[in-house]
């Protein structure tokens, strides 16, 4: 078991090491909003390398709402769908939001955990969220840092990506992130990398 739990981390921190000249991503340049208390970042194209790179020894997790999954799709490269946040049954409207209320997911850590056991990984190895835009990975990265976890990095430019603030797009999600990008989704849902409430 010593050895298995020591082989995943050298190899982690090998292809970390390989990878730290090439990852792109000014973390000084993340928001507020997206930073966490470990500073692991990644942009959309940069989390797709390191997935390639990592394979089963990582995990990687949309953590978008059940909705978003269900009419956005998912990245291929996403090996299970937990959401940080949802919306109840019968969500009121958020008005400082302007969006029907999101609540967190009082399951995350619990089916985090599974998850990871199911795939023979444990907190010390690489864990990859993303969500739309990055202010809720941040969130849910920090959650994560707080069970525990050493490696949870934050997809900073999302699934969908950032607003543009001006031109023919202003108002759109179109400046980056895993879409824009052109990197593999797919709308077609795998029912076993998606999550189930329990209730």
């Amino acid at each position: 078991m010593f050895s298995k739990i020591f082989s995943n981390a050298l190899i982690a921190v090998t292809v970390l090491s390989a990878m730290s000249s090439a990852l792109a991503f000014d973390a000084a340049s993340v928001p507020p909003v997206k930073q966490t208390a470990s500073g692991l970042y990644l942009d959309a194209k940069e989390a797709y390398a390191l997935k390639q790179k990592l394979g089963s020894k990582a995990m990687f997790v949309d953590i978008r709402t059940r909705s978003e999954v269900a009419y956005l799709g998912m990245p291929l490269a996403a090996d299970v769908h937990i959401p940080y946040m949802e919306h109840p049954f019968d969500a009121p409207w958020d008005d400082k939001n302007a969006r029907f209320l999101l609540e967190p997911n009082n399951d995350f850590g619990i089916e985090m955990a599974r998850r990871m056991a199911e795939k023979g990984l444990g907190k010390s190895d690489v864990v990859i969220l993303i969500c739309r835009s990055g202010d809720r990975s941040a969130k849910a990265a920090n959650l994560l840092i707080d069970l525990g976890y050493t490696q949870a990095y934050t997809v900073v430019d999302g699934y969908e990506g950032d607003l543009a603030n001006s031109g023919a797009q202003s108002g759109q999600r179109a400046v980056n992130g895993w879409k824009n990008a052109g990197l593999p989704w797919s709308y077609k849902l795998d029912k076993h990398r998606l999550y189930f409430p329990k209730n």
